[in-house]
C-alpha cells in the first residue's frame, strides 16, 4: 500500500512539472502572442507558432522575458506585414514594444498595456488616427510613431505622461492645433513634429524643458515664443510664422512736457459768474493750441535735420568705401607687379578680361535677384561666410534654373557654387582658408594657385544622366550602404564617380544639413583621400560627385583582380597601408573637429593610376548617424569582419576606425578576406583566426599571402604584425593613435 502511495505521489509531481514546463509563460501573455502571430500573418520567425508554443521557454525570436512574464517585444526591421490586434492589453508586464521598420498597416491598437515605457511603431504603414486610449500609458518614457500615414489631430492625452522624455510624431499627415495637455510634459527633452500639417501656434510648448525641437514643414503661424528661441536645437523652417511681430515698445514720451490739463470743472459748477469762467477757459485752450503747433513744428524741423544728416553720412561712407576699394586695387596691382618679373602674357591678359566679364555678370545678377545677390562681395570670404553662401546658393541656383538658364551651356556643364570672380593674384590662399587643412593638401593647393578645389560644383540631374548614359548598367560601379556608384565621363574625357544616395541616406538630413555636409566634405582634402568634385540636390535626389579611380578598390585588387594583385610586392603593401594610415591620421588628428570615418574597409580604399591608396566616403558619417542607420552600418561592418567589439554596444569612435584599419592590414598581410564563409567555422573571421599567430614567427611566415611568401624580410614582417596586434586590441583605449601607426610604417620603408 505504501508503494502505491509513493507511486501516486511521484506521478503527481511529474505531472505538475510537465505542466509547468509546457506552460512556463504567463497564460495571458501566451494568448496575446498567439493573437499577434495571427494578426502579423504568420511571420516566419524562430520559435513562433500559432498554438501550443511557449514564448519564454522556447525563446521566441524578439521576445524578452523575466521569469514567466514577457517584458519586451523587439521586432524591428524583420520585414513584417499584417496588422496589430487589440489584444495587446493582455500582456501583464510588458515594458518595451518595438515593431519599427516593417510594413505593418491598419490602425494603432486602442487597447494597450498600461505598463509600457517604450513604444515604437516608426517607419511602418499605420493609418487612421492616434487613439485616445494613450492617456492610460502613464509610465511612458519614449513614444515614436514617425514616418507612417496617420491622420487627424494629436489627441489631448498627455496629462498623465509626466515621465515622457522623447516624442516623435514626424512624417505623418497630422493636422489641427497642438493639444493643451502637451504643455504638461514636464520631462520632455526631445520633440519631433516635422513634416505634418499641424496648425496654430507653439505657445503650449514654451514652458517645456526641451533640448531638441523640430517643427519644420508644417502650417504653424503666429509669433514664435521667446523661450523657444533659447532651445539649443530648434528647427522651424517651412512654416508661415509671423516673425515680424515683436514685443510692443514702451509708451512714447509725450512731446508736451508737464502740460496742465484743461480746466473743465468750472463748467460744471452751478454757482459763480458763468461768463467769466467761459472766457478764461477759451483763452487757455487757445494758448495751449498755439503751443502745441509750435512743438510740432520744432519736432518736424529736428526730424528733417536728422534725415539730412543721415543722408550726408551715408554719402560720405559710400565715397570713402569706393576710395578704399580703389586704393586696394592699386595696392593689389602694385604687389602683383612686385612678384612678377616678366611681362604679362597673353593668357594673363585673357584671364584678366575674363575676371572683368565675371564681375560685370555678377553686377547683372545682383540687379536681377535683388538683395540676396547684393550681399556677395567681390573677394573670397572667410570659411564661416562661405558656409552661409553655400546654403544661399542652393536656393539661388534653383532660382536660376527656374528662370530658364541652360546649365549645359556652361563650361563642363556645371557651374561653380558661388558666381564670384577669382581672387586677386596678390591674395594668398592662406588668408582665405580660415581653418588650415592637412599639410600635404595645403601645399598642393598653394602650389597650384587656385581655390577651385575648395568650392564644390553644382551639377544638374540632366547633365549627370548625359555623362553616365542615364545611369546605365554598363556604367554601374558598385553598391554601398549609402547608395549606388556610377561612372560618368565629361566631354573633356575626364572620368567621375557619381554616388547616388539612396532614400534611406537622403532622409537623414534636411536640405540645409545636406549643404552643410557638402561644405564639410569640400574642406576635407588630402593626397590619400578621394577628391570631392561636386554635388547635385535636385528633384528630390541627392548625388555626390568624386574623382574616378580606374584601378578600383583594394578589396577587388586583393581578392578578384589577379593582374593588380601580382603588382603588390611587400613594399607596395606597406606603402598602401601607410597611405591609408595617413588619411585616417588626417581625419582624426588634423581636421577640426575630428572626423570619424565609420565605414573603413578595403572596399572603401581606392587605387589611383600609380596604385596610391585613396580613402573614399570620408565625412559621410552624418548620413549614417541616426539610430537606424548607425545600427545598419554596425551590422554591415560586423558582418564583413571590420567591426570593433564595442560596435555591438552602439559605441563608435576614432579607435573603432583604428580596429578596422588593423583588419585591412591583415588583408594586406595574408591576402585573405576579412570574413570568408567558404572556410571552416574557426577560420571564417580573419581576426579570430590570425590574432593568436601574430607573435609566432613561424606561424606568421605561414600566414603571409602566397604571392609574396619568401619575399618579406623577417624583421619587417614582425613589425607589421606588431602594428596589427595593437590595432585589433579588444579594449579601445589600448589601440594606438594613427599618428603612431604612421611613424611605425615609415620606419619600415
Amino acid at each position: 500500500m505504501g508503494f502505491v502511495k509513493c507511486g501516486v505521489f511521484f506521478v503527481s509531481v511529474a505531472v505538475l512539472m510537465a505542466s509547468f514546463s509546457v506552460s512556463y509563460t504567463d497564460p495571458n501573455d501566451v494568448t496575446a502572442m498567439n493573437s499577434l502571430f495571427v494578426s502579423l500573418q504568420y511571420p516566419q520567425l524562430i520559435g513562433w507558432v500559432a498554438m501550443g508554443g511557449d514564448p519564454c521557454s522556447d525563446a521566441w525570436q524578439g521576445v524578452g522575458c523575466v521569469f514567466s512574464n514577457i517584458t519586451s517585444l523587439t521586432l524591428n526591421g524583420l520585414n513584417l506585414g499584417g496588422t496589430l490586434n487589440n489584444d495587446f492589453n493582455k500582456f501583464t508586464s510588458i515594458i518595451d514594444i518595438d515593431v519599427s521598420d516593417n510594413h505593418i498597416g491598419g490602425d494603432i491598437p486602442s487597447a494597450l498595456p498600461s505598463t509600457l515605457r517604450n513604444f515604437s511603431l516608426a517607419r511602418n504603414q499605420f493609418t487612421g488616427r492616434i487613439p485616445d486610449t494613450l492617456n492610460s500609458l502613464g509610465q511612458l518614457l519614449d513614444l515614436s510613431f514617425h514616418n507612417n500615414q496617420l491622420i487627424g489631430g494629436i489627441p489631448d492625452v498627455f496629462q498623465q505622461m509626466t515621465s515622457l522624455s522623447n516624442l516623435d510624431l514626424s512624417g505623418n499627415n497630422l493636422s489641427d492645433q497642438l493639444p493643451p495637455s502637451m504643455g504638461t510634459l514636464s520631462s520632455l527633452s526631445t520633440l519631433h513634429l516635422q513634416n505634418n500639417r499641424l496648425t496654430g501656434t507653439l505657445n503650449v510648448l514654451q514652458d517645456l524643458p526641451l533640448e531638441y525641437l523640430n517643427v519644420e514643414n508644417n502650417l504653424f503661424s503666429g509669433p514664435i515664443p521667446e523661450k523657444l528661441l533659447d532651445i539649443p536645437n530648434f528647427r522651424k523652417d517651412g512654416n508661415p510664422f509671423n516673425t515680424s511681430i515683436i514685443p510692443s515698445p514702451p509708451p512714447a514720451i509725450s512731446p508736451f512736457p508737464s502740460l496742465p490739463p484743461v480746466a473743465e470743472a468750472p463748467q460744471k459748477q452751478a454757482n459763480g459768474p458763468s461768463a467769466s469762467v467761459t472766457l478764461k477757459s477759451g483763452r487757455s485752450k487757445g494758448f495751449f493750441a498755439s503751443k502745441r503747433v509750435i512743438w510740432i513744428a520744432v519736432i518736424g524741423v529736428v526730424v528733417i535735420i536728422i534725415i539730412l544728416g543721415l543722408c550726408l553720412l551715408m554719402s560720405t561712407c559710400c565715397k570713402g568705401r569706393k576710395a578704399n576699394e580703389e586704393d586696394n586695387e592699386r595696392h593689389n596691382v602694385s604687389v602683383y607687379k612686385s612678384h612678377i618679373d616678366e611681362p604679362i602674357s597673353k593668357s594673363s591678359f585673357e584671364r584678366n578680361n575674363q575676371e572683368k566679364v565675371t564681375k560685370e555678370s555678377t553686377v547683372k545678377l545682383q540687379d536681377q535677384y535683388g538683395q540676396e545677390a547684393r550681399r556677395q562681395e567681390a573677394y573670397p570670404k572667410a570659411q564661416g561666410e562661405q558656409d552661409i553662401d553655400l546654403k544661399r546658393m542652393a536656393a539661388y541656383s534653383k532660382q536660376k534654373m527656374d528662370h530658364g538658364i541652360n546649365m549645359t551651356s556652361m563650361d563642363a556643364n556645371f557651374m561653380p557654387l558661388q558666381p564670384l570672380p577669382p581672387p586677386p593674384p596678390s591674395l594668398p590662399i592662406g588668408n582665405v582658408i580660415a581653418n588650415p587643412i592637412g599639410h600635404a593638401a595645403h601645399e598642393k593647393s598653394h602650389s597650384t594657385g587656385t581655390l577651385s578645389s575648395h568650392f564644390p560644383r553644382i551639377f544638374t540631374i540632366a547633365t549627370l544622366q548625359q555623362y553616365s548614359n542615364s545611369f546605365s548598367e554598363e556604367n554601374f560601379v558598385g553598391e554601398g550602404t549609402l547608395g549606388s556608384v556610377y561612372r560618368a565621363e565629361l566631354p573633356s574625357g575626364k572620368l567621375l564617380a557619381v554616388k547616388k544616395l539612396n532614400s534611406g541616406a537622403s532622409k537623414q538630413q534636411t536640405d540645409e544639413e545636406f549643404l552643410q555636409l557638402v561644405s564639410s566634405i569640400s574642406k576635407t582634402q588630402h593626397d590619400n583621400i578621394v577628391e570631392f568634385v561636386g554635388y547635385c540636390n535636385e528633384h528630390g535626389q541627392r548625388l555626390l560627385v568624386y574623382e574616378y579611380c580606374k584601378n578600383g578598390t583594394l578589396y577587388d585588387a586583393l581578392h578578384a583582380d589577379d593582374e593588380i594583385h601580382r603588382k603588390f610586392s611587400w613594399n607596395a603593401r606597406v606603402r598602401l597601408a601607410l597611405g591609408a594610415a595617413r588619411a585616417l591620421q588626417y581625419l582624426h588628428e588634423v581636421c577640426q573637429p575630428p572626423i570619424v570615418h565609420w565605414n573603413f574597409k578595403s572596399s572603401n580604399i581606392l587605387l589611383d593610376d600609380k596604385l596610391v591608396a585613396r580613402v573614399s566616403d570620408c565625412g559621410l558619417a552624418p548620413l549614417k548617424s541616426s539610430g537606424f542607420a548607425t545600427e545598419l552600418s554596425g551590422r554591415v561592418l560586423s558582418a564583413h569582419g571590420y567591426g570593433a567589439p564595442e560596435l555591438e554596444l552602439g559605441s563608435y569612435t576614432s579607435k573603432s576606425d583604428v580596429y578596422s584599419f588593423g583588419v585591412v592590414m591583415l588583408e594586406l598581410l595574408t591576402g585573405r578576406k576579412s570574413y570568408d564563409r567558404s572556410l571552416s567555422r574557426g577560420e571564417q573571421s580573419l581576426v579570430r583566426w590570425a590574432i593568436h599567430q601574430l607573435h609566432d614567427i613561424d606561424a606568421l611566415s605561414r600566414m603571409v599571402d602566397p604571392s609574396i611568401k619568401g619575399a618579406c624580410p623577417v624583421k619587417s614582417l614582425s613589425r607589421f604584425a606588431d602594428i596589427i596586434s595593437r590595432c585589433v586590441q579588444w579594449e579601445p583605449e589600448f589601440r594606438p593613435l594613427m599618428s603612431e601607426i604612421v611613424q611605425d610604417l615609415l620606419c619600415m620603408l
